[in-house]
């Protein structure tokens, strides 16, 4: 029995180790699921491939970009300042009249052309040897945010590079005179103007530059110029430009604050006061009934504002006589009083007594709302012609200054002593 059992163990040994062997092979499921992972994970690393790829060449090509820019630059440092420096510059002589629009002439503030001249770069003076030949000078127009506020200097490279051109279908950004030759180191520009606005490009401001043509000078080399930085309107803009400074014909609603067909402007319009020259002579005459007028809506502040604008006019040296029974009255296109002359003498107004100036006030009042009937003349007058009238009635007047021969009329002394010093 024994050895049946010994026997019957040693034949089933052998099934025994394939059974073993069996169970360390994998699974039927298992191979097919490895299988797949395998031929997921290829098919993903061959997706991957191109994108890869490129990221690399993509990698190295920014690395050589970036060593050429900086061998450029390193090569900038020390070359470009020898072929940039120079002893001679251009310049803009005055500055530029503001706001700009298209389409009208570009001037200084002095209303005259801008004026564009070569001088010494370090004194800013004329070139100590003045030049020995003709200079050819180019007007462009630069970007507004050229040169940046950490780079004061430029290269001529730069300069070019920031030149603005027009955009497309459109006409040249400058017309008129934007090719020059400058003989004696300076001339003026009189007809340059802008064919199109500024709000176009992101800085929204333009530049007025002017360089040398490059070969039309032989010599050292000569700086550019650029203006400040500007906007420029469109010329729809300019039915509505505030004068700077405004002038005596100019429509009120030239001035500060006062919009046209504004409620501001409607109330002048509606007391008859239509130009500058309208505005002034009234607050000459009477400030308090011109405040009055422009009534409560408008603050303090902006008629501060407006009167400050207005008071810029230049009135010229015209002036107005105005022939009074006893006097006679030398006015200015505004109004104001220049001269009393009474038998050939001239007055000032620190001369008179206080009831003399509220007559003299009451005269330059009833010149104001007469003012169809004041004479034009100019400031070398022949007071002869201020004589007064020889057949005039003196009934209803009394001396009050002998020493002045001043004659006043009592009826009116005594209705337009009530109206105060008002602008005296």
């Amino acid at each position: 029995m024994a050895t049946k059992r010994l026997r019957q163990d040693a034949d089933q040994d052998p099934e025994l180790s394939d059974c073993k062997q069996m169970r360390r092979l994998p699974s039927f499921p298992t191979v097919i699921r490895e299988a797949v992972m395998a031929n997921s994970l290829k098919n993903i690393l061959v997706s991957l491939e191109p994108m890869l790829r490129k990221m690399v060449q993509e990698e190295v090509e920014r690395g050589v970009s970036q060593s050429i820019s900086s061998f450029e630059r390193s090569n900038s440092i020390h070359i470009e300042p020898a072929s940039e420096s120079s002893s001679l510059k251009l310049v803009f002589q005055n500055h530029l009249s503001l706001p700009i629009f298209t389409g009208s002439k570009i001037e200084g503030t002095d209303s005259k052309p801008l004026q564009l001249a070569i001088v010494d770069a370090c004194t800013g003076e004329p070139p100590v040897s003045p030049l020995m030949s003709t200079v050819k000078v180019e007007v462009v127009v630069l970007d507004g945010d050229f040169p940046g506020r950490d780079q004061p200097k430029w290269s001529s490279s730069e300069f070019q590079n920031n030149i603005v051109r027009e955009r497309t279908g459109k006409r040249p950004l400058l017309a008129g005179d934007v090719n020059l030759t400058l003989r004696d180191g300076s001339i003026a520009i009189p007809d340059l103007s802008f064919t199109d606005n500024s709000s176009w490009i992101r800085s929204r401001h333009f530049r007025i530059g002017a360089r040398v043509v490059a070969g039309s000078h032989e010599g050292p080399k000569i700086k550019e110029a650029m203006t400040v930085p500007f906007m420029v309107k469109d010329h729809r803009g300019e039915l509505y430009r505030k004068h700077y400074p405004p002038a005596l014909g100019d429509e009120v609603w030239r001035l500060e604050k006062i919009a046209k067909d504004g409620a501001f402007h409607r109330k002048l319009s509606d007391a008859k006061i239509y130009t500058v020259q309208d505005f002034l002579k009234l607050l000459a005459v009477d400030a308090q009934s011109l405040r009055t007028i422009l009534g409560m809506g408008m603050s303090d502040r902006v008629w501060e504002a407006t009167l400050a604008h207005a008071k810029t006019c230049n009135v010229g040296e015209t002036l107005y006589l105005y022939r009074g029974t006893q006097c006679r009255l030398l006015l200015n296109p505004v109004c104001e009083l220049v001269e009393v002359v009474y038998d050939g003498i001239t007055l000032s107004l620190q001369n008179l007594s206080n009831p003399q100036r509220t007559y003299v006030q009451h005269l330059v009042r009833e010149a104001y709302q007469n003012w169809d009937k004041v004479e034009e003349t100019n400031a070398l007058v022949d007071h002869n012609i201020l004589r007064p009238n020889e057949d005039c009635q003196l009934e209803d007047y009394e001396i009050l200054d002998p020493s002045l021969s001043y004659l006043v009329e009592t009826k009116q002394t005594s209705t337009s002593s009530t109206m105060g010093n008002m602008f005296y």
